[in-house]
């Protein structure tokens, strides 16, 4: 694997974004491992994360104006992202949605840069891609057009058993907007399988994650 993706995962690892064990997903779907990048919690942490998806935003070369970041987990990554951009030369605007819409001062559902133009918008993990239908129906009634989704993992799941689609290609097929992921979980196997001696890293890990993969993953 990549250098940037093997420090990635190890970032994730070391700040505990990705930990494992037996955890019990939203869907009800018992996982071996979980994935909150709201686990991140220091300068040195984030401008890191932030340097990862400047980096994966201008490597696909999509033409955008702003950086958008749904509530609330998506703020600081969008912050972190633009800050990154700009030290890469790319000076943009960084946006995002309030949860519930502010009736006073200087009222409105969007702070930040105006919503306008082409936007790219930047979250944590897509499991069902709720947040991400959220916004885009926000985002329906304003200017902006969705240029592009990044997220930081890409779980790999079906979410659509009947047409065998995981639920990014099940949002982009809906949205019709490409969504693209720093990492997925094959990265994180891969990762596991060339660094054994990681603090983190059980022997029998690598073969709960390949049984969830096995069922649970698109292949």
């Amino acid at each position: 694997m990549s250098e940037d993706k093997s420090a990635l995962v190890r970032l994730l690892l070391d700040t505990q974004v990705l930990i494992f064990g037996d955890f019990t997903l939203k869907s009800g779907r018992k996982s071996p491992y979980f994935f909150n990048l709201g686990a991140i919690h220091s300068g040195a942490a984030i401008s890191a994360l932030g340097d990862a998806y400047a980096r994966c935003i201008l490597e696909t070369r999509i033409d955008f104006s702003s950086v958008f970041g749904p509530a609330y987990k998506g703020i600081p990554i969008a912050v972190a992202t633009a800050e990154a951009l700009a030290r890469l030369g790319r000076d943009v605007g960084w946006s995002f949605n309030r949860k519930e819409a502010k009736d006073h001062g200087e009222g409105g559902v969007f702070v930040g840069s105006p919503v306008q133009g082409q936007l790219v918008l930047v979250d944590d993990v897509l499991t069902a891609g709720t947040a991400m239908r959220e916004v885009a129906a926000l985002l329906a009634d304003t200017d902006a057009v969705i240029a592009g989704i990044f997220i930081a993992m890409d779980r790999q799941e079906i979410v659509d058993a009947e047409r065998g689609m995981t639920a990014v290609q099940a949002l982009e097929a809906e949205l019709g907007v490409a969504v693209r992921s720093l990492l997925n979980l094959q990265d994180v196997i891969d990762y596991l399988d060339l660094n054994s001696h990681h603090d983190n890293y059980q022997p029998k890990l690598l073969d709960e994650l390949k049984r969830y993969q096995a069922v649970h993953c698109a292949q």
